[in-house]
């Protein structure tokens, strides 16, 4: 009979004694760290400007579509440089004649992918800082809207009344 340790108590033991050395080095810092807030240090820092008004503004979504698609294709780039790099070495492409073939049809592969996200984000309108209005459809309906709403009421009334009967409070 084996009274070892198994492999996720060994798992347990690095997560605790992880959690006990955060937790320690928490509390030194608390113990140990000069604590003396006052009004200038309490205030929010903006770039070293004096905040101005409510921080609570409404922003503009485009900006976060405009970044986000600027971060998609700067993490591209950053994923070309290695690939290039390695794509150019001569003694590689020597010991195994196919690896250029094989490489550059994986990067074609991943800049397509790329680009077909791009030119969806681009055809949705989604580049465009200011977005035409989308109209509202014609409804064409035989049924008139007083019609909808008296089957709401009723609807609502039924409920009403079954929870009511259950002791349910509305």
């Amino acid at each position: 009979m084996n009274h070892g340790i198994s492999e996720f108590g060994h798992v347990l033991l690095y997560l605790a004694g992880g959690a006990i050395f955060i937790g320690l080095i928490a509390l030194l810092n608390k113990l140990l760290a000069p604590n003396h807030p006052n009004p200038e240090k309490l205030t929010t820092y903006e770039c070293g400007e004096d905040p101005v008004g409510n921080a609570n503004v409404q922003f503009n979504i485009r900006f976060y579509v405009v970044g986000l698609i600027f971060l998609i294709f700067d993490v591209e780039i950053l994923f070309l440089f290695p690939w290039a790099t390695i794509f150019a070495d001569v003694k590689i492409i020597q010991n195994v004649p196919l690896w250029g073939v094989f490489a550059l049809a994986e990067m074609s592969i991943f800049v397509v992918i790329l680009l077909l996200g791009l030119l969806y984000v681009w055809v949705k309108g989604d580049l465009e800082w200011i977005k035409p209005e989308a109209l509202e459809p014609e409804r064409i309906n035989p049924v008139p809207d007083s019609l909808y709403e008296e089957i709401n009421r009723k609807y609502t009334y039924q409920s009403t009344v079954k929870k009511t009967q259950a002791g349910v409070t509305p």
